[in-house]
């Protein structure tokens, strides 16, 4: 099957394409040809059926389009309104600097598309902000899907009554304009451990019947925050049974997939799928593989204006397809009836595998800049979100081995072993 995988990694471009088969970086099946510019999203053109993005800032390119295109709209993600540590102390201000830039538009899209993660930690107060925020741009429409960020606390029932009403279970939902078939997709609930995204059967069964009276030329995008694709299972980027979900969306001639919660470009097409993953509003996150795990990454100011720069991506067809195992020392009876501390740094909880006597008093301190949980696969003991600086503290009573993972970053695992 065809493929083919651009990114963007730590602001320079790197083009995985094989063949450019017709040599000027058109695409010949209705996808995107995007051009992103990480601090304000994307515009996108539909015109003929086929859909163009452009950046923002490129305003050069981007006015012929908007001259003959039927409609456009917008998209942005990962706001994490909140958020104030080293790599951003003002994300409200470079959320500010998208909707400036929606604002200089020759003509205001009709809509705005917003991939999750509009708050930090599920606050009212972060919500509040954000739709102040985008209040200011004048859309007549804005259309979410949460992110891991805005589900917390009660499993997204706040951000249901906030921005669901109107949706399926957990906040699945799909509307049509001029012609194209928009389906937004909630991937971020129920995540178990050592998992990625999850859709689940409901949904599933919903979209199934969403788009069972849609003809095959009916043009098709889907948004969710994780990305539909797996992109680094390792960190979690990617959904278990999004290949269920892709099978059904396979018979139409032109879908366009876009997610988030990555904080970089990437893109892939596979046969009549394009996937486009979104720059962050917000702070830029290590390419896969080149850290210890994922996170906000701290740069030099002027680094970050080249990570939150322009970004150019050609799509065309493909002529061809697209564990660290911790063994901690045994503790000793002094240390093990002692209290134990557990840190969470990097995405890991150290260390994975912890001794204790029975009746230890366990604390986990989070020293990352991401909020984490601490939850045990049997249910026995589960935090709240804990922010920087924040901890848990659990007394184990009962010898056995503990299984626990952190219900946000379900790839975080780790044992307390009580003897």
């Amino acid at each position: 099957m065809p493929e083919r995988i651009d990114s963007h990694e730590n602001g320079s471009r790197q083009d995985l394409i094989e063949h450019d088969l017709h040599h000027d970086g058109i695409d010949r099946r209705g996808f995107l040809k995007c051009m992103a510019w990480a601090g304000t999203g994307l515009v996108c053109t539909l015109s003929g059926g086929i859909l163009h993005s452009y950046a923002l800032a490129d305003s050069a390119r981007m006015k012929p389009a908007l001259a003959k295109a039927d409609f456009t709209f917008v998209q942005i993600s990962d706001s994490h309104i909140g958020f104030s540590k080293e790599a951003n102390k003002d994300v409200v201000g470079t959320l500010q600097a998208a909707v400036s830039k929606i604002l200089a538009l020759p003509s205001p899209p009709p809509f705005l598309l917003h991939t999750g993660d509009l708050s930090h930690l599920s606050k009212p107060a972060e919500f509040d902000t954000l739709d102040q925020v985008l209040s200011g741009a004048g859309f007549d429409h804005v259309h979410y899907v949460p992110g891991e960020h805005d589900v917390l606390v009660d499993n997204g029932v706040y951000y249901r009554d906030r921005y669901g009403k109107g949706t399926k279970g957990d906040g699945w939902y799909s509307f049509d304009y001029n012609g194209v078939h928009f389906i937004g997709l909630v991937n971020v609930l129920n995540l178990k451990a050592g998992g990625l995204g999850f859709l689940g059967q409901s949904q599933l069964d919903w979209l199934a019947q969403d788009v069972a009276q849609l003809g095959n030329s009916t043009p098709i995008v889907v948004f969710a925050h994780i990305p539909l694709w797996t992109v680094y299972p390792e960190w979690g980027w990617g959904t278990d049974d999004s290949a269920q979900a892709l099978t059904l969306l396979k018979r139409f001639g032109s879908v366009t997939v876009l997610n988030g919660h990555i904080h970089q470009t990437m893109q892939k097409i596979e046969g009549n799928i394009t996937f486009h993953t979104a720059m962050s509003t917000a702070f830029p996150q290590p390419s896969p593989g080149a850290a210890a795990g994922p996170g906000p990454l701290k740069v030099s100011d002027d680094r970050l204006q080249a990570l939150l720069g322009i970004t150019r991506v050609n799509y065309s067809v493909s002529a061809s397809p697209l564990a660290v195992i911790d063994t901690p020392l045994q503790a000793t009876t002094a240390q093990a009836s002692a209290s134990i501390t557990i840190n969470i740094d990097n995405f890991m909880f150290m260390p994975m595998t912890q001794p204790v006597a029975a009746g230890s008093i366990v604390t986990w301190i989070n020293k990352d800049d991401i909020p984490h949980t601490v939850r045990s696969i049997d249910g026995k003991f589960s935090s709240p979100p804990l922010d920087t600086g924040d901890h848990f503290t659990y007394r184990f009573t009962t010898p056995g081995t503990y299984a626990y993972y952190c219900s946000i970053h379900p790839t975080m695992t780790a044992t307390i072993v009580v003897k």
